[in-house]
């Protein structure tokens, strides 16, 4: 059973390259495609069942009865379960067949959004005591658990991901083709928002997690059909090969002669490399200002400038919509203006992003409609950043060797940084109210921003040298 399921996941045997050029060609076309918009659409569907809790929060701690600080800390458990995941994952998926992997971890994350709603409909908060301790404190636990075993399925989303661009796509077009597939966040966002919006009007909070988890598991059936892990186990050569450009990394460890370990050059091209390590200590102040955002600014609408439960969500889906644009925008132009130094633009846009959210905090009520366009501002600038540093940056800091597990340790620091901004901001609000979490945002921004700079100083200094 054991050496069953073993097989089921691991990556499948290189097969040697017995095509032509003309069937390489026309394989590769095929499947190039087919590969990227399969990507994109399941990372699309991940934050259905990810990003629905965000629009469910207010209906859902007045139901249940659960403090800000409460609502924070069950959030937090899918951003702790996830990042520790994404690093695990990270290293699993470089060795895993993205085919069975991604589309697995796809359906799980959907049953574990069905048992965390269940357990809210079978145990009811009151005076009942389960064990000494009142049934709000067990289902609080209960609902955490879930939503944490939640997190560590959708940790499984990014990693295998990131192996296929990397091995489907060379150095030439990877900024594009990975700046157009990053809008699969902010595009995932604007789906969970107005699904769950739309549903929870209808039919009650409850059903933002049955309809996204049902959408999830009918598209996990679908990924298996659609996927295929890297070229060469297809009998195809090498993508840099087949475009006839050079290797993306000049480094030994991506040549095919290299016999080092994987641990090897995980340990030198991720462990043991600074630039890694700045990017994700920044990652981690990226994460805090999009997931407290994400997260927490459909209850700051409803609580602080009256927005029913619709308005709200739809500014929320505007601030996800533009973002989309802001992932491009940031690919494109560290491409073409910078030459693929991606620090100057990350400056530029954190900059952007601190300008944009005191603008929406300073907007007046009678003002409104201003919101919308100051939401999607941030969610422009905040997008870029996050798809480049603990993304395309990792990766091309390191080697396409360790492509998943460099998105994976980034990932844990930003998922570090998300658990202290879900936490975080509720306590925040609890004890300074709603321009206490504003000044928790504009800080950590800052705080990115100082931590760019240095990292533009070094990097100018390494190429001096």
């Amino acid at each position: 059973m054991l050496d069953k399921f073993i097989r089921f996941f691991k990556e499948p045997e290189v097969k040697p390259v017995t095509m032509n050029d003309e069937e390489v060609k026309k394989t590769y076309s095929k499947f190039r495609w087919r590969i990227f918009y399969s990507s994109f659409i399941a990372y699309v569907v991940f934050h259905l069942c990810r990003k629905n809790i965000a629009v469910a929060l207010p209906a859902m701690g007045a139901d249940l009865h659960l403090s800000n600080t409460e609502l924070g800390i069950l959030g937090s458990t899918l951003y702790v379960t996830y990042g520790i995941g994404k690093f695990i994952n990270g290293i699993l998926a470089d060795k895993a067949n993205v085919r069975t992997f991604l589309p697995t971890a796809l359906i799980l994350s959907a049953i574990c959004n069905l048992c965390f709603v269940f357990s809210a409909t079978v145990i009811t908060p009151g005076h009942v005591s389960f064990f000494g301790l009142p049934s709000a404190t067990i289902l609080l636990w209960i609902m955490a658990f879930f939503w944490g075993a939640n997190g560590w399925f959708q940790s499984c989303g990014f990693p295998p991901v990131a192996k296929s661009l990397s091995y489907w796509f060379s150095n030439s077009e990877r900024g594009t083709k990975w700046s157009l597939w990053s809008t699969s966040h902010q595009i995932g966002v604007f789906a969970s928002v107005m699904i769950s919006g739309i549903v929870i009007d209808k039919f009650g909070w409850r059903a933002a997690f049955y309809v996204p988890a049902v959408i999830c598991i009918i598209t996990g059936i679908w990924l298996f059909e659609r996927l295929r892990d890297k070229p060469q186990t297809m009998g195809l050569p090498d993508v840099e090969k087949y475009r006839e450009e050079p290797a993306a990394c000049t480094k030994s460890d991506d040549n095919d002669g290299d016999n080092r370990s994987y641990f090897q050059i995980f340990k030198e091209n991720i462990l043991c490399n600074p630039v890694i390590w700045m990017l994700a200590i920044a990652y981690i102040f990226v994460y805090i200002i999009r997931f407290g955002t994400e997260d927490w600014l459909v209850k700051y609408l409803v609580e602080v400038k009256g927005n029913t439960l619709t308005i709200a969500s739809s500014k929320l889906s505007s601030l996800a919509l533009v973002g989309a644009f802001g992932a491009i925008l940031a690919g494109v132009i560290s491409d073409k203006i910078y030459k693929g130094n991606r620090t100057p633009i990350n400056i530029v846009f954190l900059i952007c992003l601190i300008m944009s959210l005191l603008a929406f905090a300073a907007n007046p009520v009678e003002r409104g409609y201003l919101d919308y366009i100051y939401a999607a501002m941030i969610g422009m600038f905040t997008s870029g950043p996050q798809m480049l540093i603990g993304g395309l940056c990792a990766v091309e800091s390191s080697s396409k060797k360790v492509a998943s597990a460099s998105i994976g340790f980034t990932g844990v620091f930003g998922y570090i940084g998300a658990a202290l901004s879900s936490g975080g901001t509720g306590v925040v609000v609890d004890k300074f109210g709603w321009n206490g979490a504003i000044g928790f945002w504009t800080i950590s921004t800052l705080i990115c921003v100082a931590i760019c700079t240095i990292l533009l100083i070094y990097q100018k200094n390494k190429r001096k040298a």
